[in-house]
């Protein structure tokens, strides 16, 4: 390699990358918010593979057998538990963050397969409650559009104390997307810059959770299965925590998870991989004898059925899908390339959510932009989705022996790399060695 060679590489600590990102905030004195979730390598759901059954198992005929994929949330102390179809629901994502039809396509997707949707920060809209099956309430620290009435229309609560893209960190609603309406349901001013609270307001710990879970069990005549959400942190003692304080379901969401709008800093260098979260969930609820018994859902970069397969093969009841699901219904849809490129990105890597300028019509509160998107046809392509990947799951637990998605097991898997063996609990590929565990 000549010196020239060596002179025109980049610094591996300065890449261009960085470069742009120092100017950047020299040049304008602000931090950078973005959407769409971590964009580091991280270990995933990638590092483990399934083994399959061969002469020491006995593997289902894909045709013929039957492979179950319902699942029952909220089965400890709800009087109505949660009936999915699928062991598949969409994550919270807020009206305001995205338009009334992106969430009413949201919710025809999810009911045309039978699983569930979530509101997200921000309230409940008629659009998504009148297209929505199963609906769940998320409430948050900053109760924006929270009222006793929406409560119990919704089929299930969701206690929200963090999220996997900012653990520790409030959201953000550019004034641009607080409308007349968005202000209206927050009590908001209209056009005004939102940061939602990093914590809720009156309580500090898990014994107020408690007192919190047992008002809202109280206001929704103890129907409502309370959901608790925390961003994978510590995900074994918050879900210890969840459980002690009445949880009928615990939802981790790894750092993977997108969002519309928090600080770059925060969705790149605070939380952990969900790959190593769920194992450190389901080891809390194993040990305090409730594993099954208060379910846990897994979200935070859920993309494939072998994604969903490997999460309830860990010992998860259900997976959680919020980008993929946007994806889906027509974000960074190719059809927009032009537009995209008007405003200086592409199709396939738009992550200005917060911006409110997006071409697909579902991360803005545009009314000519909105427009764009049709909620039948994108609830349409959602439930195509939602089923490729119950498919793609049905067809890995058959390969292993298995008649329900949810009777796959660790003692499926091995693991591609240290990282994920030791994160995962399941021995190195080739060997009968888990890092931590066993020498």
């Amino acid at each position: 390699m000549s010196n020239e060679d060596w002179g025109l590489r980049e610094s591996y600590t300065f890449d261009r990358n960085t470069i742009h990102e120092i100017q950047r905030a020299a040049n304008t004195g602000l931090y950078r918010i973005r959407g769409w979730g971590a964009k580091r390598p991280l270990p995933t759901f990638d590092d483990l593979v399934f083994l399959g059954a061969s002469a020491s198992r006995y593997p289902l005929e894909g045709y013929r057998e039957s492979c179950n994929t319902a699942v029952t949330l909220g089965t400890r102390y709800a009087k109505k538990p949660i009936e999915l179809k699928i062991p598949i629901t969409i994550a919270g994502m807020s009206f305001g963050s995205l338009s009334a039809n992106a969430k009413e396509a949201l919710g025809r997707g999810a009911s045309e397969v039978g699983t569930s949707t979530t509101t997200g920060d921000g309230g409940m809209t008629q659009e998504e409650r009148g297209h929505s099956s199963q609906l769940v309430y998320q409430y948050l620290p900053s109760r924006y559009g929270m009222n006793p009435d929406d409560l119990r229309k919704a089929d299930a609560i969701e206690i929200v104390v963090g999220q996997g893209a900012k653990p520790g960190g409030g959201g953000m609603l550019l004034g641009q997307k607080i409308t007349e309406r968005v202000a209206e349901m927050r009590n908001l001013p209209e056009g005004i810059d939102q940061r939602s609270a990093c914590r809720h307001p009156d309580w500090t710990g898990p014994d107020d959770l408690e007192i919190k879970i047992q008002e809202l069990r109280e206001i929704t005549a103890w129907e409502k299965p309370i959901y608790v959400k925390v961003g994978a942190a510590r995900p074994f003692y918050d879900t210890t925590l969840a459980v002690k304080a009445g949880a009928d379901v615990v939802v981790v969401d790894g750092m993977q998870g997108g969002t519309a709008a928090t600080q770059d800093v925060f969705i790149e260098h605070v939380g952990i991989p969900t790959l190593a979260a769920v194992r450190e969930a389901v080891r809390a609820l194993q040990e305090i004898d409730m594993h099954r018994k208060v379910q846990l859902v897994v979200a935070g970069g859920i993309r494939s059925g072998a994604d969903v397969a490997k999460a309830l093969a860990m010992g998860a009841d259900a997976v959680s899908i919020g980008t993929a699901a946007l994806i889906a219904i027509g974000d960074n849809d190719p059809e927009y390339e032009d537009d995209y490129r008007k405003i200086g990105s592409a199709a396939g890597f738009y992550e200005d959510f917060q911006a409110g300028n997006d071409p697909a019509g579902i991360t803005t509160q545009d009314p000519e932009l909105a427009k764009r998107l049709d909620p039948v046809k994108g609830g349409h392509r959602l439930a195509n989705y939602l089923r490729v990947l119950t498919l793609e799951a049905q067809t890995l637990a058959r390969a292993n022996g298995k008649s329900d998605v949810r009777s796959l097991e660790p003692e499926d898997m091995a693991a591609l790399t240290i990282e994920a063996a030791a994160m995962a609990g399941v021995p190195l590929a080739g060997t009968g060695w888990i890092p931590g565990q066993n020498g």
